[in-house]
């Protein structure tokens, strides 16, 4: 073995889905205790990084915001207000830095608080949440986002798909596109019958014909829709075979690929339309997180290209690890 080779094991064993380590294989490594990190730090570099003067009050505002709401707020189990919040957050308003130059900081970074968390909190908890972010942003008013061509362009695919398009609707939309923007990975959780569906095939319609009309502007979106829970896991990401040893893809593996590969600059969603549990999602960590790699039992590592995004369509997330 190579003497400049090292193995190191990185793992959260308390969650469903995952085993422990054997005690013998677990002999053979060193532990090492981990600390609760410091956000603040790691925020406010962060900022520093994006180019922000302004980066350590605003570092402590934003900790500050998600201190608050797991204080006040309900206690839900698609609220998080961990690191990958804080991160979720941090790239946002890098984004926003890089385009709006000149803009007033504490505008650009209360913009990405709101973008990135106030489409998930339910409705009693929207005014606690604003409450919150007029507090620790005094006298910071929001400029109203501009989705004039994106709102026609809805009004337009609503009336061909015959749903009314109510301003509650309307908002949700402009919610799904927004964490586009910021998550290559997001959520849409609501009862049967309350819309998802619908407003992501309104969205995907929408920015189709903005395309049409003007190609600079938006890009056309192609979609592949599965049922992760109607399947084996072996036929949703691929399996050897018993007998031959032979490798088949699965289903998510073929589209996953088929998506990377492409050469074309539409934006490629890929929709999971079913119950999220611990066992098949975890699978999914290393997609998920910073890495955007599908790692396949094969050995084969898929990287996710920059217009794919993976929408999860579910009722609720009682039985997802927080991971």
């Amino acid at each position: 073995m190579n003497p400049a080779c090292s193995v190191f094991i990185t793992m959260n064993p308390g969650y469903a889905g995952r085993s422990d380590l054997p005690d013998n294989l677990k002999a053979l490594f060193r532990p090492v205790a981990m600390m609760v990190p410091d956000y603040t730090l790691i925020a406010e570099i962060s900022l520093y990084s994006f180019g922000f003067v302004q980066a350590r009050s605003l570092a402590v505002k934003i900790t500050a915001t998600y201190r608050l709401c797991s204080e006040q707020l309900s206690s839900q189990d698609h609220y998080d207000y961990g690191m990958r919040a804080v991160k979720s957050v941090l790239s946002a308003a890098g984004a926003l830095k890089l385009k709006y130059v000149n803009e007033n900081e504490n505008i650009l970074v209360l913009r990405s608080i709101v973008d990135v968390n106030l489409p998930k909190f339910l409705s009693p908890d929207i005014p606690l949440f604003k409450g919150i972010t007029a507090d620790l942003f005094p006298g910071v008013v929001l400029p109203t986002p501009d989705y004039e061509v994106l709102n026609k362009a809805v009004a337009v695919a609503c009336q061909r798909m015959n749903i009314m398009m109510i301003p509650a609707f309307l908002e949700k939309v402009q919610q799904i596109y927004e964490m586009m923007m910021v998550r290559h990975g997001f959520m849409l959780v609501g009862e049967p019958f309350s819309g998802k569906t619908s407003a992501y095939r309104v969205l995907q319609a929408a920015l189709t014909d903005i395309n049409k009309v003007s190609p600079n502007v938006e890009l056309k979106v192609v979609t592949a829709v599965l049922n992760p829970k109607s399947i084996t896991m072996g036929q949703l990401y691929g399996q050897f075979d018993a007998i031959t040893h032979e490798w088949s893809d699965g289903v998510l593996a073929e589209a996953f690929r088929s998506f990377a590969q492409s050469t074309s600059p539409d934006r490629k969603w890929i929709l999971f339309d079913g119950p999220v549990d611990a066992i098949w999602i975890e699978n999914m960590n290393t997609v998920l997180d910073d890495n955007r790699k599908l790692c396949l039992n094969s050995g084969e590592i898929i990287q996710l290209s920059g217009t794919m995004s993976l929408i999860f369509e579910v009722r609720d997330l009682a039985v997802a690890s927080p991971g």
